[in-house]
Formats: structure tokens, sequence, C-alpha cells
């Protein structure tokens, strides 16, 4: 047995330096830009780093950097999604609230989408819920300009609600009216490849490309409550 060499390899690898967190910050922000979060992943030696809303992950030493789903084998958790949920930037979505509001739900949606119209009249029947909802227009310049119109109008909520559920005529936009929310959700929506409408996020990580009804909403709800 080659023991001198295995307590020279042994060595080696106590002697190697460790990143701290600083370090960690300084190597992945020359690789992908300014960090918003880091911290230490549920494993060991890995650290958890959100740029741009993404989360990576970074061996202890930040040689290495991975980008992909973290799960928990036991519970099927998926932990990255439930962090990027979690890192939403929810004060440009437009938001209403259904009873206690406890569950949380994140849309990305047209205002001329059918099956949005459609969502927006479940999501009425929803209870406890809190609903933000990204206004992404896609399919068109008059989605961009009636997206415009609920995001300027003084009611947010109310506008989107009535101009989706009911066809009431959206308000007139104010001369002036900051529309840089509508250009950041647009440009989170891509960052999330959200390629249409409706999109549906889940505290859980769970993302739905498109619609389903408040009945399987509600079914996705059922897990958590009372927890």
């Amino acid at each position: 047995m080659k023991l001198p060499l295995l307590a020279a390899a042994l060595a080696c690898v106590s002697l190697a330096a460790v990143a701290d967190e600083a370090d960690i910050k300084k190597a992945v922000e020359a690789k992908l830009g300014k960090v918003e979060k880091i911290a230490r992943a549920p494993i060991a030696g890995i650290w958890e780093v959100t740029v741009d809303g993404q989360v990576f992950y970074s061996d202890d030493k930040a040689t290495y950097l991975l980008f992909g789903n973290l799960l928990e084998t036991k519970t099927g958790k998926n932990i990255t999604a439930e962090r990027q949920f979690n890192s939403l930037p929810l004060d440009l979505a437009v938001k209403q609230v259904r009873g206690s509001g406890k569950h949380i739900l994140v849309t990305f949606e047209d205002p001329n989408c059918g099956y949005c119209k459609k969502l927006a009249k479940d999501i009425l029947l929803l209870k406890d819920a809190t609903i933000y909802t990204f206004l992404y227009p896609v399919l068109g310049d008059d989605s961009y300009e009636k997206s415009k119109a609920i995001w300027c109008a003084p009611d947010k909520s109310k506008a989107w609600i009535d101009w989706m559920t009911t066809g009431k005529a959206l308000p007139a936009v104010p001369a002036k009216c900051d529309t840089s929310g509508l250009d950041k959700s647009a440009q989170l929506g891509r960052r999330l490849r959200v390629n249409g409408t409706p999109a549906i996020f889940f505290a859980s990580g769970e993302r739905i490309p498109g619609y389903i009804p408040a009945s399987e909403i509600e079914k996705r709800f059922a897990p958590t409550t009372g927890g």
C-alpha cells in the first residue's frame, strides 16, 4: 500500500483554499453579473446564488457553476423553482386577493388572450388566494396599449378584472404615466422563458404553461392547506 502517497494527497485536500461568501460572490459576478442573493444550499459544500432572478449553484471553491433544478428526493420538492418563485418582483404585478389570500398564485397574461380571459373568470371562483398577474403583452401592439391602460389605471386590479371578465372599456391612459414596470415585466417573462399566455406559477415551484380551471388550481393549493 502506498500510504505516503495517500497521506500526501489528503494533505493537499486539507490545505485547499475554501472560498468564503465574498469570494463566491466575486467569482460569480465576474462571470454572470450582479449577485442579488447568496446563501448556503442544502447540500454540504454548495452555495446557492441568485443572479437576475435565476438560481445558480457554486462549489465551495468557486471553481464550478451549475444551472438547473435541485430536487429533494424524499419529497420531490423542487427547491430551485421555489427559490425563483420567492424572488419574483411582485411589486410589478397586478394584485387581487380572494378570501384570506393565504395561497399564492402568479400568472403571466396578455389582455387579448382568450384563455387568459377564461382564467380570469375562474380566478374569481378561487377561495383564500392572492393572485399576482404580470402583464405580458405578446400578441401585438394592441396588447401593449391595453396593458398600458391597465398599468396606468388608478385601480389596476379593477381595470384588469373588468376588462378580462366583462369586456368593460379600459380607462384612458393619462398623459404622464411611468410604464417602465411593463418593460420590466416583459424582461422577466423572457428570462423565465414564458413563451405563451397564460403561464401559471405556484409557490411549490410547479409551472403550468397554459390554462387550467379553478378546480385544478384549488387541487394544487390543497396539499398546503392547514400547513
